[in-house]
């Protein structure tokens, strides 16, 4: 197993290209969606988030690849993409005014306190769903310069053509000498529709899925996943998922010899660990198996107004302090502390400030600024 390189930064265009969806999360804050007349919309996108974040918060060079429908929503969507400082690379598709194709819908409240949130889709015609292997010229776009690749499991379970394109994008990627990334985000709902078009039942949409993610991330240097992910995405052996307490890195690190096992390209696993006390009170840490090694951070107690979102600022954290060539426990940390602080804000988008990032990474408390 070889070590995890980071590209260099010079004659780079970006330090990041995110491939995925992009979204709007409809938000009726906590009030249940049944008596709601009143949302917040955020523009959001699991691999989409982890570009944004690294771009308003750490000041990286992100891009991301996507779908884009010509209509007010999608002018909106590239509206917030252009303020958070993300490049686009659009496949454009055109509006027929009354079906679609459509931006894919997240609705999602926050819930509160013993009343857990609730989150629910309409991705029907979704635009990113048609996306395909040559719906980017790759060649152009790493041609410019890109240091680190990433894509994720929701991008990947919507069609057919979706995970192909994923493929696609990770082999020109590592032909150019990127990091490639994947966030495993296993939803079973997610493949168990898109079989479902197919004629195939739930068994056979665990099973496909299995095979199409265990062959994506054949390609991967960097994965992100907990052990249910492992488990149930890439069907790989570990203890029983809810055998041991939320907080215990055991099972996890645990599984490390099963990934590498099988896929002996991984270089890195990471992982937040999250035990849910009410809605708005989280005890939240984070793993990291890198090159061999495994690292903890301490737990935390989170006063939490939005969890959604928190595994991507996570990601984001961590792979800011691997491109500046921080320590393995100082990346972690940085992950840590954003995931912790990004569900302290509205929507999916880091709102908090690098300096508040690195403060709490280092122990820092909430204590008034002055």
């Amino acid at each position: 197993m070889s070590s995890l390189t980071i590209p260099s930064a010079s004659n780079t265009a970006h330090d990041l290209l995110a491939l995925g969806a992009l979204v709007t999360r409809l938000d009726p804050g906590i009030i249940p969606f049944a008596e709601a007349s009143e949302y917040a919309m955020h523009v959001s996108g699991g691999e989409y988030n982890v570009a944004a974040n690294l771009s308003t918060c750490f000041g990286l060079r992100t891009a991301v690849a996507s779908a884009i429908v010509d209509n007010p929503i999608g002018k909106h969507i590239e509206i917030a993409v252009r303020k958070a400082g993300v490049t686009p690379y659009y496949q454009r598709f055109a509006f027929d005014g009354v079906r679609g194709p459509n931006m894919a819908i997240v609705w999602s409240d926050r819930g509160q306190g013993v009343r857990a949130p609730v989150v629910f889709y309409n991705r029907s015609n979704e635009a990113a769903g048609r996306l395909k292997p040559g719906s980017f010229d790759w060649k152009a776009i790493f041609g410019k310069g890109i240091r680190w690749f990433h894509s994720g499991g929701i991008f990947s379970a919507l069609s057919p053509t979706t995970s192909e394109l994923v493929i696609e994008a990770m082999e020109a990627a590592r032909a150019a000498g990127a990091v490639v990334s994947f966030d495993l985000n296993y939803r079973a709902k997610l493949w168990a529709v898109a079989a479902a078009e197919q004629g195939l039942s739930a068994e056979q949409a665990s099973e496909g899925a299995a095979r199409t993610l265990r062959t994506i991330v054949k390609h991967v240097d960097v994965l992100v996943g907990n052990e249910e992910d492992l488990q149930k995405g890439l069907g790989l052996k570990g203890p029983e998922v809810e055998s041991k307490g939320k907080l215990d890195s055991s099972t996890f690190f645990g599984m490390m010899e099963s990934v590498i096992k099988d896929f002996p390209n991984i270089k890195a696993v990471a992982t937040t660990l999250r035990e849910v006390h009410s809605t708005n009170r989280h005890s939240w840490s984070a793993v990291l198996w890198l090159d061999g090694k495994s690292y903890t951070v301490p737990t935390c107690e989170l006063d939490v107004h939005d969890r959604i979102g928190g595994g991507d600022g996570f990601a984001a954290g961590l792979f800011y302090g691997l491109l500046s060539g921080k320590s393995p426990e100082e990346a972690l940390r940085l992950g840590w502390a954003h995931g912790a602080l990004l569900t302290t804000t509205p929507g999916d988008i880091s709102m908090v400030s690098l300096d508040q990032v690195e403060a709490f990474a280092k122990g820092g408390s909430a204590r008034v600024q002055r």
